[in-house]
């Protein structure tokens, strides 16, 4: 089986999930935590290289006070648990604003390496792409330049990306370094995780024709 070097996550489903087991919405995001906790180590065991998490993103920050502090402790709550992991952990998102949690700067302001840090890991928080690409829009930069104007240049390209909850969108997740990534969608709910749903997405992905273009 081909092993992805860099794969990206995106858990979504959480307030459906809620609704569907008569929770308010803001209940789901809880539910949601050891799934990525075990998707980290399954990761690991397997030999991943690097793993991005999609925590939330500046335009989740126009939902319901309620939910966003829901998903706000959540990602930080995820953050400390994956600190107690072997990684080198970076959270990468706009630190300018108030909804960037301030428990969560010492993580945004440097990677830090956990254990024997064995895997590159960055968790996404009040990230916007558009934020992500200010820089180099702003320096008019060249094609070649893009990677080192960008607020997320210490994460490298991402082969495959995994969406739960059905939905068949990026949801404006890495643009840059998703450009050729193959993507691959899981029906269930987030908070429904299953080891197996990884597992199909890895054989799904070694069928795949990778050619990035050429």
């Amino acid at each position: 089986m081909r092993i992805p070097n860099h794969i990206g996550i995106i858990p979504d489903g959480n307030r459906r999930w809620a609704v569907k087991h008569g929770l308010t919405k803001e209940k789901g995001y809880k539910s949601g935590l050891e799934p990525g906790l075990e998707l980290f180590r399954l990761c690991k065991k397997i030999g991943v290289k690097e793993v991005t998490y999609y925590g939330f993103t500046m335009d989740n920050t126009k939902r319901p006070s309620v939910q966003t502090k829901a998903f706000t402790k959540a990602c930080i709550d995820a953050v400390k648990m994956l600190s107690n992991e072997d990684a080198s952990l970076l959270v990468i998102g706009n630190t300018d604003t108030p909804k960037f949690p301030k428990e969560l700067l010492p993580f945004a302001e440097k990677r830090q390496k956990f254990g024997n840090g064995k895997i590159k890991l960055n968790f996404l928080v009040n990230y916007g792409w558009q934020w992500d690409l200010a820089n180099y829009i702003h320096s008019k930069g060249r094609e070649k330049d893009i990677m080192n104007n960008l607020n997320s240049n210490d994460v490298s390209r991402v082969d495959l990306i995994i969406r739960w909850g059905g939905r068949r969108r990026l949801s404006g997740f890495l643009p840059v370094q998703s450009v050729y990534a193959d993507f691959y969608v899981v029906d269930d709910l987030w908070p429904d995780f299953k080891p197996q749903h990884f597992y199909d997405a890895l054989e799904w992905y070694s069928k795949q024709d990778i050619t990035l273009g050429g």
